[in-house]
């Protein structure tokens, strides 16, 4: 029983696929995933922009793959890549061949979009040729004409029944590597659909709010969804859908994950929006802060506080804290513990070496624990 019920997640069973060497469902970590937006044809533009998501924390990167040019490239796009390639193969069943056959580690397609039943059988034939696993990206924007006749409109229960369908398809194909996504970009409907395949199926569900805006808006409406989806335990690997270069839909997804407890990379920055009780400039302070500390990728927690209101007790629950006081003079905590004192013209650069000296403490007190652990294993 954990100590802190309220805080805990209970993730809805999956099966776990692979998509290249990364786990998705089952008690696999959720993934966070992004799409480049160049044109895939230009290798050198596709790698660069993949090389930016990779530094945000990418886990996997989709690229869209809708001409022979852009599958031609795709083998020197996958060679660079640090993490696993997705494809995404629209209407096109040649193009999901090639992409296999280029060393796409996943293919995202619709069955029942790809044409004949031979044709389907063509393509899942080359993804367990190729080790390919496939994602059915159902999408309340490009519903079958026939479930629009029979619903009226995109509703959950069309959404639930074109995912389960094309599950279908691939089934009777013998495969069943694949994960399933039903997104709109209207939160009550994507949630709904969400809700009810998760209780229809066990396949692993790639979660998201699709074309859900600019960075502000579109990030609080997919934190909203993916929000109340992920709070109830529904979702193996997230996109945020942004009209933002791709690396900041990392960002937004790892923030996400972190502000439920179920993901950690990087410092977690724990800030008050301030007031006339401020000591320092907390939002500058804050805003440089995050700037200086993009390059930290070890899991840890910052507090930053205008005054001594919040900011002791916020302290002692960070494994650092910083809480202005009075004349200029503030307060340094660390691992909750009083430290010592600091004056304002230090703050930044202080912080910023004490954040990088406790990433190096935590990684180095981790390589000790797996060096223990592989001693231990070998005796």
């Amino acid at each position: 029983m954990s100590i802190r019920p309220y805080r805990d997640i209970q993730r809805r069973r999956s099966r776990q696929i692979f998509v290249g060497s990364v786990p998705v469902g089952g008690d696999a970590p959720i993934t966070v995933q992004t799409m480049t937006n160049t044109p895939t044809a230009d290798a050198k533009a596709t790698i660069d922009q993949i090389r930016r998501c990779e530094e945000a924390g990418a886990d996997i990167i989709r690229v869209s793959c809708p001409d022979e040019a852009s599958t031609a490239a795709l083998k020197e796009i996958v060679r660079a890549a640090r993490v696993p390639i997705v494809a995404d193969i629209h209407f096109h069943y040649k193009r999901a061949i090639e992409a296999a056959e280029a060393g796409a580690a996943c293919l995202r397609i619709n069955p029942g979009n790809i044409g004949s039943a031979a044709r389907v059988r063509e393509v899942v034939q080359a993804a367990k040729d190729h080790g390919c696993s496939m994602r059915i990206g159902v999408n309340a924007g490009s519903l079958e004409r026939h479930l629009l006749e029979k619903y009226g409109e995109p509703c959950p229960e069309a959404m639930v029944e074109s995912a389960l369908d094309h599950a279908r398809i691939l089934e009777d194909h013998g495969f069943r590597e694949f994960k399933i996504s039903v997104k709109a970009s209207d939160v009550f409907l994507a949630v709904a659909a969400y809700q009810g395949l998760a209780e229809a199926c066990d396949y692993p569900l790639h979660i998201g709010i699709t074309e859900a805006g600019g960075p502000r808006s579109g990030t609080v409406k997919s934190s909203v969804g993916l929000g109340m989806l992920l709070w109830s335990g529904i979702g193996d690997t997230i996109r945020v859908s942004l009209s933002a270069p791709p690396e900041e839909e990392v960002k937004v997804g790892f923030e996400l994950l972190k502000s439920l407890n179920l993901r950690h990379r990087g410092v977690n920055v724990i800030s008050c929006p301030s007031c006339a009780r401020q000591q320092f400039d907390v939002i500058k302070t804050v805003e440089i802060l995050e700037q200086r500390l993009a390059h930290i990728t070890t899991p840890m927690t910052l507090s930053v506080i205008g005054c001594v209101v919040n900011g002791p007790g916020e302290a002692r629950e960070t494994d650092i804290g910083f809480t202005g006081g009075g004349n200029g003079t503030h307060q340094v905590y660390l691992s909750g513990v009083t430290a010592h004192r600091l004056q304002n013209e230090d703050i930044v650069d202080h912080l910023v070496k004490l954040v990088e000296a406790k990433a190096r403490e935590i990684e180095a007190a981790k390589a000790q624990q797996a060096g223990d652990q592989a001693a231990d294993a070998a005796s």
